[in-house]
């Protein structure tokens, strides 16, 4: 799908936060600046509160949302040097009791979990971007339907 702006992106991150289910992840691919964050932003607020401050995990890695149905781990994967260290920032337990949103999941090194959606963001050469769904697991099947 295309996103011609940051309000579409915020658009198909508050899509995908209405269709996320505790035990899931969203895992967003793309380049710096792709707008990986923006989406990650939309999703948390739509299971939060509007306003709720999002800040990046760049630096603490993870950070972690009280939900209103269930709780919200948001990893930026960036920094990491080796797969297991984002076990030991607690992946599996995220899953275990709520939801994950990864940005930069290649460092999974495969390892990622089997009940997820994957967006790839790209550039496009007018300077919007396009977003590539691919439904994986407990994803399969489910429908993301966008508001205008």
């Amino acid at each position: 799908m295309r996103l011609a702006d940051e309000a579409a992106t915020s658009r198909l991150g508050v899509a995908v936060a209405r269709a996320l289910q505790s035990g899931e992840a969203v895992c967003l691919w793309g380049p710096l600046g792709a707008g990986k964050s923006t989406l990650a932003r939309a999703l948390i607020r739509a299971l939060t509160t509007p306003d709720e401050e999002v800040p990046s995990p760049t630096f603490t890695l993870v950070q972690t949302y009280d939900g209103t149905a269930f709780s919200l781990s948001h990893f930026d994967l960036y920094r990491l040097a080796d797969a297991d260290e984002a076990h030991e920032l607690g992946l599996d337990e995220a899953l275990e009791e709520g939801a994950a949103i990864i940005e930069w999941p290649e460092r999974l090194e495969g390892g990622l979990p089997p009940d997820r959606l994957d967006i790839e963001i790209t550039f496009e050469t007018d300077g919007g971007r396009r977003a590539r769904l691919d439904r994986h697991g407990a994803w399969e099947g489910r429908e993301i339907e966008l508001a205008a």
